[in-house]
């Protein structure tokens, strides 16, 4: 029986709020988007704004731009993650400074962060990496002590937390979540940017559709003068559909019920896995939650097989595994980059080894075990 990656957990009501929408007459930004942001805002608490957005990367695009994040402006990223994380600075006129990751969370290290400081630097950007939930108030110490913004990239987040706080809902600039595929909760294609600040919302509105002072729900749907509106920025086309919102709405209502799902699978893991040559992600701090959105373990180098070959078995016995990630100072672009250079010793050795295992919440227990039980025979 094969194991795949991941496998969404779609339900009825995901399906007939898809149709509902589909019936409706209007399919893109509207009242299922305006009730999905609602919600979010509601679930997450701490008195944020929510801007449903069509990818995490558009979000952080967004955030990075409301932020005031421009040319000749340093931004220090961690280098392990994926490419949007430093991305969206670059396209802005910015030099993402990658930074070197903590051996155990593997999230950013502020030790490495601080020794690539320079005067030009303007924002730190956290990466929960995996699920795990980032330290933000040694991050937000950090960065008041060097006056920078913080713009979280939560993708991997929902519904992680620390001292029952969720992530979302900090004192940080903005924060934004991803609901790809194979994210806690999907639609599809989609994402969320969340803050406290109301001019960075107010902001981020105005761009996520061309720079219209208008939506084109409040055009349409109003009576008089729907044709009037006025270009106020050179925006974007970043914002959610109806359709996916309507979604979004019924997988935000299981987003705890998803993590559970994750979890349970993940201390099987940690149990049945232990004594193996290979390194296990951390549990969730004392006080915190681990959204479990990712598996990754190192294997050692002295392991009976390397990295590679121990994906060649999975995909010999069909099952689903992958890498997350590959440091980003090691891609043909970034390794070219200025701030790019220097020693990650810690992502290096991470990514040696690096392999992440399936894990989704209805996974079974049948699944699970073909997982474990080639791992026993190939390094057991």
């Amino acid at each position: 029986m094969s194991v795949p990656f991941f496998r969404p957990s779609i339900g009825e009501n995901e399906v007939q709020a898809a149709i509902e929408v589909l019936r409706s007459g209007w399919l893109t930004t509207g009242r299922k988007c305006q009730e999905f942001e609602r919600n979010f805002a509601e679930f997450l608490g701490g008195g944020v704004e929510a801007i449903a957005v069509n990818s995490a990367t558009a979000g952080l695009h967004l955030a990075a731009e409301a932020c005031g994040i421009g040319p000749g402006d340093e931004v220090l990223v961690p280098t392990l993650t994926f490419t949007a994380s430093a991305a969206v600075f670059q396209h802005l006129g910015a030099e993402p400074v990658l930074v070197d990751v903590d051996p155990v969370t593997l999230t950013i290290d502020l030790a490495d962060a601080a020794r690539r400081l320079t005067p030009r630097c303007k924002a730190i950007v956290p990466v929960h990496f995996g699920g795990w939930p980032c330290d933000l108030d040694a991050i937000g110490a950090f960065a008041r002590e060097h006056g920078l913004k913080v713009i979280e990239d939560a993708a991997h987040a929902l519904p992680a937390h620390r001292h029952g706080r969720l992530i979302g809902a900090w004192d940080t600039d903005a924060c934004v979540f991803s609901f790809y595929a194979n994210k806690t909760i999907t639609t599809g294609e989609g994402g969320m940017l969340v803050t406290r600040n109301p001019e960075i919302a107010r902001r981020a509105r105005i761009m996520r559709t061309h720079g219209l002072d208008r939506d084109a729900f409040d055009r349409f749907s109003r009576v008089g003068a729907s044709w009037s509106y006025d270009i106020v920025a050179p925006g974007f086309k970043y914002n959610l559909t109806d359709l996916a919102a309507a979604i979004g709405v019924e997988q935000l209502r299981r987003a705890h019920e998803f993590q559970q799902g994750r979890q349970a699978v993940a201390e099987y893991y940690l149990q049945s896995l232990a004594g193996l040559p290979i390194d296990l992600p951390p549990l969730a701090p004392g006080n915190g939650l681990h959204s479990w959105h990712l598996f990754p373990i190192r294997v050692h180098a002295d392991a009976r097989r390397s990295r590679d070959e121990l994906i060649g078995r999975f995909g010999d016995a069909g099952i689903g595994v992958s890498v997350h990630y590959r440091p980003l100072h090691q891609m043909s672009f970034w390794r070219a980059r200025p701030g790019a250079a220097g020693e990650f010793p810690n992502a290096d050795r991470y990514f040696e080894g690096a392999m992440t295992l399936p894990l989704f919440p209805a996974m079974t227990r049948d699944e699970a075990d073909q997982v474990i039980s080639l791992l026993h025979d190939e390094l057991g």
